[in-house]
């Protein structure tokens, strides 16, 4: 298994660099005029630095490898939301809602949030979060702060209609929610189908009220292999395989779920762009996510990393920074194959460089 660690991360590098010498020959103009982000810890840059919570990670030693230090990314350096931002042409990173200035917004804004979900109690047993509709609560009075700005209505309503949005949302509704029976009542009310079934409708409905806010161009994320996070298979244990097969089946519900809702979508919004990612695809090499979880830092007992800890040498090497947050290396790997798809399963009907040129 360390043989196949090894040359996956081998064929990532080569990969990795590839792709970002292409970054190297980008425009100083990015290819839209915008970019908003909306989401949970895996793309949050700082929103909940502020709030009551256990899901923060504005300390040492996230942030290790950032440019601008600790910021409250989970993880060493860029997020997935970051490189995407980069590939796409933006010079600087999108700031986050809770401190971005009128000057910043219209080149866009961060709304995720570590901790929050579709459902607007998932994380809450951590603290505060900013569920997905705070999130979009959130949005709209940045469209009313933009068309103020810009002194136009008509223009601001044809500006937002030409920016990428990205979601990347719903994880915590298993981790901090339906996989904390004595925290959630979900997992008592509803079958891992049923669940599924739940989530999708609320998303449905949440996808629908940002396209009504004049997002055109959308990349849905689907979830990720949950099971085989360093902190889920420490929790529920794995009988002998690599990953908790029973978290990876749940969540599974959802991701085939969500692409034919996106398709259901684009057929309701004829003048709409949404666009299926497909995490577990871009995320695994060949699909294979099997490989060995074991996180970077020294874990606290929720998984994040403990404070002002050392984090492992190899970062390069490694795919999990903490118990659920992947790499920078990694996030580059998902970041550049959502941008770029290098397979038919990676995004539908477009990867997200095709996205922007619609």
């Amino acid at each position: 298994m360390s043989h196949g660690l090894n040359l996956f991360f081998s064929v990532l590098i080569v990969f990795v660099l590839t792709q970002l010498r292409a970054l190297v020959a980008v425009s100083n103009e990015p290819q839209v005029p915008c970019y908003f982000i909306f989401g949970d810890s895996l793309v949050d840059c700082g929103n909940n630095n502020e709030l009551v919570t256990a899901a923060k990670a504005n300390y040492p030693p996230y942030g290790v490898d950032f440019p601008e230090g600790v910021t409250g990314r989970f993880t060493n350096g860029l997020t997935i939301a970051d490189i995407i931002g980069q590939l796409l042409g933006f010079v600087k990173f999108i700031p986050p809602y809770s401190t971005v200035t009128d000057q910043e917004i219209s080149t866009g804004v961060n709304y995720g949030s570590g901790g929050a979900g579709i459902r607007d109690e998932s994380g809450t047993e951590l603290g505060d979060c900013v569920s997905f509709n705070r999130q979009l609560d959130n949005h709209a009075d940045i469209i009313s702060r933009l068309s103020l700005l810009q002194n136009n209505k008509t223009y601001t309503n044809e500006y937002v209609k030409k920016c990428i949005y990205l979601s990347n949302i719903g994880n915590d509704d298993y981790i901090d929610n339906y996989l904390m029976p004595n925290n959630y009542p979900t997992s008592h009310m509803y079958t891992t189908d049923q669940y599924a079934a739940v989530l999708l409708r609320q998303y449905s409905q949440q996808l629908t009220t940002l396209y009504n806010l004049g997002a055109r161009k959308i990349a849905v994320f689907g979830l990720g292999v949950i099971g085989c996070t360093p902190a889920e298979i420490a929790r529920f244990g794995t009988d002998g395989r690599p990953c908790v097969n029973s978290i990876n089946n749940a969540v599974n519900q959802f991701n085939v779920r969500l692409k034919p809702l996106i398709h259901q979508l684009n057929n309701n919004f004829s003048d709409a762009k949404f666009t299926f990612i497909n995490f577990t695809s871009v995320s695994a090499p060949e699909g294979d996510v099997t490989l060995p979880a074991k996180p970077c830092c020294q874990l606290r007992g929720d998984g994040q990393c403990v404070p002002n800890s050392i984090p492992c040498p190899d970062r390069d090497s490694t795919i999990f920074y903490d118990g659920f947050h992947t790499t920078e290396l990694s996030n580059i790997a998902v970041a550049t194959r959502a941008y770029t798809g290098l397979s038919p399963t990676d995004a539908s009907p477009y990867d997200i460089s095709h996205l922007a040129q619609l």
